[in-house]
């Protein structure tokens, strides 16, 4: 089970404890739990990831909550510190802190966040890249049915394009949101020309990137051809 911290209260933990069901929650940042994450010393951070404004770092904290039975298992805390790159003008920024509980032992802290993100819960992730990237942000009208219609066509185009990166695009593709897919694959331009009765077009890609697309087409009509043969 992956959850943000509207899962984290103590029935639910106990329970998940008792059914022996792996878990990973947002804890909430009381003021006990963050003493304890401004408390460790700097060699205990170990850097995740460095992104474009700030960095973060995380740490296993030894945490017990208030009403956490002493014979009962001790969770496991793991600390998420975020530190800007560039201390802000006017309003001086420090460091952020966030972190995960869980009773999953053989996962490494990283591997443990990580698994954590893959929750199928962060819907603002779904919600940022339909209206920002697919256009469910601009409705085209007044009319509730023409409005309802376009953001089904949305809502379906979100879905067929995992399918789409699984299926027949290279690995590199995997993590490519469809603003990289439309400039490098959707929208790529060329140019029409016929040589001695034979028709060609021209395109501004290399040849190991339309080996790619050509290949991709073909996994799509195989696709096809075991949907038909399936009926």
């Amino acid at each position: 089970m992956r959850a943000d911290s509207a899962c984290y209260y103590t029935l639910l933990l106990k329970y998940l404890v008792a059914e022996e069901v792996g878990f990973a929650i947002s804890a909430d940042m009381t003021q006990e739990l963050r003493k304890c994450c401004t408390a460790m010393t700097g060699e205990r951070w170990v850097a995740l990831e460095t992104r474009e404004r700030e960095q973060v770092d995380l740490a296993e904290v030894e945490f017990t909550p208030g009403d956490w039975s002493r014979n009962a298992a001790p969770l496991r805390y793991v600390a998420l510190r975020f530190t800007p790159r560039q201390c802000e003008l006017l309003e001086p920024k420090g460091p952020s802190y966030h972190a995960i509980v869980s009773n999953r032992n053989e996962l490494d802290a990283a591997d443990l966040v990580r698994w954590h993100r893959q929750k199928a819960g962060t819907i603002e992730r779904v919600h940022r890249v339909m209206k920002d990237e697919l256009g469910a942000g601009v409705l085209p009208g007044a009319r509730f049915g023409a409005n309802a219609a376009w953001f089904r066509i949305n809502s379906l185009s979100f879905n067929v394009l995992p399918v789409l990166k699984r299926r027949a695009l290279p690995p590199r593709y995997q993590d490519a949101r469809p603003k990289r897919l439309r400039y490098e694959l959707f929208t790529l331009p060329g140019k029409l020309a016929i040589h001695q009765s034979q028709l060609s077009v021209r395109v501004p890609a290399h040849e190991e990137r339309l080996r790619e697309i050509v290949d991709a087409r073909g996994r799509l009509l195989a696709m096809l051809d075991e949907r038909r043969a399936a009926q």
